[in-house]
């Protein structure tokens, strides 16, 4: 390399040096900017965190110390305020199990409505609420409440149809309790247990069982 070349290789170097310190003099406060903004942004997720797990341990044993009350359900209750899921359904199956179930109703209306809650919980606490409120909920806010649960798809489809047949048998139209109850019968879906108390319903009603009318219109069957 020449002295010429070196001279020329020098000065560039000299050159990159100063416009890389010009653009650090002007530039420079955005990438401290940028480093705060990563620090502080790893330093409150992980203040989020520890806030979380500080509040759901909280929760934890809030919901220890109301279960080991002799009556937990008031207890409980005032836990719930919260919202959470697990927290509603203890409190209302405390209640529920010491006699009060209005009380119990309530808590589970609180989870019926809670958007935050999967729809599944949501379904089962709306069906419970009205099984727990059968003797004071009119029979057309037990339907309006029920008929939500029947769509196609819904797990809780068949039980809401057997509590629909029961408001039939309450408000006299047994002939929409027979056609409700055969329908739930013959669903492949109904479980065993279902299907058992369908059949015992029914008996109670005097209604054939399904199927029991052709073979009793059937000579050969009654000569068999």
């Amino acid at each position: 390399m020449s002295d010429t070349d070196s001279f020329i290789e020098e000065v560039s170097e000299e050159v990159r040096r100063d416009r890389l310190f010009n653009l650090l003099r002007r530039y420079g406060w955005i990438a401290a900017a940028l480093v705060v903004l990563v620090v502080g942004g790893a330093a409150f997720n992980e203040f989020r965190k520890a806030s979380e797990r500080a509040e759901a341990q909280a929760r934890g044993d809030a919901l220890l110390a109301a279960l080991e009350q002799p009556e937990p359900g008031e207890a409980l209750a005032s836990v719930a305020t919260d919202g959470s899921v697990p927290a509603l359904m203890l409190a209302a199956a405390a209640l529920e199990e010491e006699g009060k179930l209005e009380e119990a109703a309530a808590q589970l209306d609180l989870l019926a409505v809670n958007q935050d809650a999967p729809a599944i919980y949501r379904d089962v606490a709306t069906l419970k609420s009205v099984m727990l409120r059968a003797e004071t909920l009119s029979a057309d806010d037990k339907r309006t409440r029920l008929t939500q649960l029947t769509a196609p798809g819904n797990p809780l489809r068949l039980l809401a149809e057997e509590q629909l047949a029961l408001i039939d048998i309450e408000t006299g139209d047994l002939d929409a309790a027979a056609a409700r109850l055969d329908a739930i019968e013959s669903d492949a879906e109904t479980s065993a247990g279902l299907r058992l108390r369908v059949g015992q319903l029914k008996l109670a009603l005097g209604l054939a069982p399904q199927g029991s009318g052709d073979a009793a219109d059937d000579p050969a069957a009654e000569g068999e």
